[in-house]
């Protein structure tokens, strides 16, 4: 698997429309590549902030005013200033032919003229743009544990009991606004979670689907890297960055879209949490 080509769709100038720019953007979606779009009116230095803001692998100029001459090139010259030189940048518009050499010899990439077809300009980015492949991770180690919502701790406890399974404490985790038992099972857990807060996450699930199965969670490594990864292959993130969970674990949601409604949970342990059943 290769991570998914980053494009930045950007106007500089002062062009008033952006109907052909958000074409290219949405044709760009269509053929699997992310896509920003910085909007109308950006100075060169906003757009090659944005670029390396967001690591794109490609920068895609549109013009309409007649400065391309003086825009396009700054562009170029601010990426080498800021040593990356090494993102593709490509443009198109009303560019007149004479001009295009011009152009070209300044580092644009390719001047896409009128009436090129989208499938070609995606043709061109892919061909110009190697990406590496994902570096491999190690599968999640186990299912650390299930999380089930509950009005309250106290009412349902009894019936965990009875079942046989024990009670291996309670904590407060204050970045969920939650308060949640740990019941062991082999070598996981049952995580039940009672909301703080009327407006909590798990009392707002609460006041949906009332109680049940909330989320599964995950044991992993490298969260960090991980979670990288997965943004980088198209996967939806409730987390972008880790934050803390229970067990002094670090932890991060993925949005349940990525899993046709199921929430799961990434959590990586400290290595005493680990070795505890």
């Amino acid at each position: 698997m290769e991570q998914k080509i980053r494009v930045l769709v950007g106007k500089p100038g002062l062009d008033g429309h952006d109907r052909g720019a958000l074409v290219i953007a949405q044709a760009l979606r269509d053929e699997g590549m992310e896509v920003v779009y910085t909007g109308l009116r950006q100075t060169p230095a906003q757009i090659v902030n944005a670029a390396i803001q967001e690591d794109v692998d490609c920068i895609g100029l549109s013009c309409l005013s007649g400065a391309h001459n003086e825009l396009f090139p700054e562009v170029i010259r601010l990426l080498r200033e800021r040593q990356a030189e090494d993102i593709l940048v490509i443009a198109g518009g009303v560019i007149p032919q004479e001009d295009i050499p011009f152009l070209e010899a300044q580092g644009i990439a390719k001047i896409f003229t009128p009436g090129t077809s989208t499938k070609e300009t995606a043709e061109f980015i892919r061909s110009h743009i190697k990406r590496k492949p994902l570096a491999f991770l190690e599968p999640p180690k186990k299912i650390a544990h299930i999380g089930i919502a509950v009005k309250s701790l106290e009412a349902v406890l009894p019936f965990y009991k009875k079942v046989g399974l024990p009670l291996l404490g309670t904590e407060v985790v204050e970045s969920e606004q939650v308060r949640v038992a740990f019941l062991g099972i082999g070598d996981s857990r049952l995580e039940l979670l009672e909301p703080l807060h009327p407006d909590s996450p798990i009392a707002k699930f609460l006041e949906k689907r009332g109680e049940g199965i909330h989320h599964v969670a995950l044991a992993v490594d490298n969260l960090e890297e991980r979670l990288a990864q997965l943004k980088a292959s198209g996967i939806s993130l409730i987390n972008e960055e880790p934050k803390d969970g229970a067990h002094q674990a670090r932890i991060a949601f993925l949005h349940p879209k990525a899993a046709n409604g199921v929430l799961f949970e990434l959590c990586q342990y400290p290595a005493s949490e680990e070795a505890r059943p």
